[in-house]
């Protein structure tokens, strides 16, 4: 993992900003997060996903790093 391949992937998230996303995150332990929602912000080390709460009908941010993306702890399919 280099830091080139970190940068291909923040630019291909940054040119999806505002784009429906269907992440499925490997929390470890057999357990598997499947959420859906729009990516709303890129920092230099993690990106922002924003998804509704079903719960209390709010949003909430949920944060991902790039790296998490390169060793497919993270997959994220555009909707």
């Amino acid at each position: 993992m280099s830091q080139t391949d970190i940068r291909k992937v923040k630019l291909s998230v940054d040119k999806n900003i505002g784009n429906r996303v269907k992440i499925r995150a490997n929390r470890g332990r057999h357990k598997i997060d499947i959420t859906e929602g729009v990516i709303c912000e890129t920092y230099p080390s993690i990106f922002l996903v924003e998804v509704n709460n079903e719960l209390d009908e709010g949003t909430q941010k949920i944060s991902f790093t790039y790296t998490d993306v390169l060793t497919k702890d993270v997959r994220m399919q555009l909707i």
